[in-house]
This record gives C-alpha cells, sequence and structure tokens, in this order.
C-alpha cells in the first residue's frame, strides 16, 4: 500500500509538470503572436514608394541632403534628386517626368501661364544670389556699385583696371537660360537688363561655374550662397557696400535672392507630400541655416 501510494504521487506530480508545460508553451506561443502582429504593426506605420526630384542647381545640396536625413526617417522610400537647372525641372514635373520640380523662380516665369496654373507652389526656403570673382581679383575688388555690376555683365566694363582692379580681361561666366539661378540674378543684380557681354563663358551649373571661376584670373560670376559658405576658393562681392549673407538677405539690405521652389503638379501624394512636409518641418529647420539657405519665417521683406 505504501508503493502504490508513492507511485500514485509521482504519476500526480508529472500530470502537474505536463500540464504546466503546456501552459508555459501556449503563453510563449501567444507572446510570440502578438510580437509579430506588433512588428506587422510597427513596419505598416511606415511609408513605402519613390521620390524622383530635378531642376534648380542652387537648391541641389539642400535636396540631396534633405533626402538623406529623410531616408533615415523613412528608410522604405527611395529618392532620386538630380539637378539640370530651374526651368528643366517644371517642365519635367509639369510632363510628369519626375514628382518634384526645383526652381529658384515661380513657374510663370518659365512656364507658360497656363501650364503654370496647374502646379502646386511650395516655398521650402529663401536663397541669396552672390557674385563671386577669382581670388586675384577678389584681392583689390571685392565691393562694386550695381551701376558697376550691370555694365561689367552688359560688356560696357571690360577690363578690371576700369573698377579698381589689375590692368586683366574680364572673363564672364554665365549659366543658359533654362537657369533660375541667372534669371534671379538678372532679375535683382543687375535691374532685369539680360543683355550679356559679347565675350563669355557658359556652364551648366553652379558646381562648374564656381571651378571656372577658380580656375580663370580675371573670371566673375554668380552662384547661390551655399556653394561658397566657408569656402576660400573664389571671392565673393558685396553689392553697394553690403556682403551677401543671411542677415543682410534678411533685414532686406542685400537686394539679391529670391524663394526657392518645389512644384508638383496638383497635391502631392503621400510619399512626396511627407518628403516637402519634412523639409519645412521644425525638425530639419536647423540644417537649412547650416547650409547657408534662409528660413521663409526670419524675412523681414517679402517679395
Amino acid at each position: 500500500m505504501k508503493n502504490f501510494m508513492k507511485g500514485l504521487v509521482i504519476v500526480l506530480a508529472f500530470a502537474l509538470l505536463v500540464a504546466c508545460g503546456k501552459d508555459t508553451a501556449k503563453k510563449n506561443s501567444t507572446n510570440e503572436k502578438t510580437n509579430t502582429n506588433t512588428k506587422t504593426e510597427e513596419k505598416s506605420d511606415k511609408l513605402e514608394g519613390s521620390i524622383t526630384a530635378s531642376g534648380s542647381s542652387a537648391l541641389l545640396p539642400l535636396a540631396q541632403d534633405a533626402a538623406d536625413k529623410f531616408k533615415e526617417v523613412e528608410p522604405n522610400i527611395s529618392i532620386t534628386v538630380n539637378g539640370g537647372g530651374s526651368g528643366t525641372g517644371l517642365k519635367q514635373v509639369f510632363d510628369g517626368s519626375v514628382d518634384i520640380g526645383s526652381s529658384d523662380v515661380f513657374a510663370e516665369d518659365k512656364l507658360d501661364a497656363e501650364k503654370a496654373k496647374e502646379l502646386v507652389d511650395h516655398k521650402v526656403c529663401v536663397v541669396t544670389m552672390a557674385a563671386i570673382v577669382n581670388n586675384d581679383i577678389g584681392e583689390k575688388v571685392n565691393d562694386l556699385t550695381k551701376d558697376q555690376l550691370k555694365k561689367i555683365f552688359t560688356g560696357e566694363i571690360k577690363n578690371w583696371s576700369e573698377v579698381g582692379g589689375p590692368d586683366e580681361k574680364i572673363l564672364l561666366v554665365t549659366r543658359p537660360d533654362s537657369s533660375g539661378t541667372r534669371a534671379l540674378f538678372t532679375e535683382y543684380a543687375l535691374d532685369g537688363d539680360k543683355t550679356q557681354g559679347e565675350s563669355y563663358l557658359e556652364t551648366d551649373n553652379s558646381g562648374e561655374l564656381l571651378e571656372t571661376i577658380k580656375s580663370n584670373k580675371g573670371a566673375i560670376g554668380y552662384v547661390a550662397l551655399p556653394y561658397i559658405i566657408n569656402n576660400s576658393d573664389v571671392t565673393p562681392v558685396a553689392i553697394d557696400g553690403v556682403k551677401p549673407s543671411l542677415e543682410t538677405t534678411y533685414d532686406g539690405s542685400y537686394p539679391v535672392w529670391g524663394y526657392e521652389h518645389m512644384y508638383t503638379k496638383g497635391e502631392p501624394n503621400e510619399v512626396v507630400k511627407a518628403f516637402i512636409d519634412y523639409i519645412m518641418s521644425d525638425e530639419y529647420a536647423s540644417h537649412i541655416e547650416e547650409q547657408g539657405y534662409g528660413a521663409t519665417s526670419n524675412m523681414k521683406v517679402e517679395r
């Protein structure tokens, strides 16, 4: 009898262990399902898709930087950003070959009015355009009156000695007609005078223009401020004593600036909207000024 009781106790204990094991396995299975569901839900919160953008070379550095940082937030979105000039970007976004057309000028400055009406403007920041000269010239000429600047770019002044510089022939370096940088500089630095000197070099983008100025004595051209901030390869030129900077742009004392636009054809889809919203967000705001662009909220003047 004693042995029977011992055997019964062992059987009951074994049964209890089996039951506990099944219960634990069931709980673990439930937890695994819960974790799987949670991961699925987390993944579904992330956007998926692709974005293509082209246009302004002045805005290109910011667009590329924003794309890199946005992908850290939304890793399932692929973004392709190219330059090509404002006119190209606006044409391509209207044609539907890209999602975003970046431009230094308003769409109606480059497109027919009817086409421009179909595009939605997103002003993402402010950009300052600066005249720049080769450093050999910049040692003596780093401040010009607007009248002198106009006469240089229209070919009336042909030698640097005429404005206090060395006896060196002036080499104009410019951008093509499709360039928003050229349009903005022409409108606000040259008071809209599109006349161009007979001898000049034309470059496809701002980076190429910068290198051309750096490599040629006597050269003068123009680029967006982000290309020359913390850059000693060329010399920026003040206009009527006012240096190009964010501070002088914000207070309106420096005249050559404009809005940077990201245009979409109609309202953007969810993915494109998320990217544009990110660029204009408080989260990204500090990166705008770090790169030499201006925040629209800091402007004391409007256009």
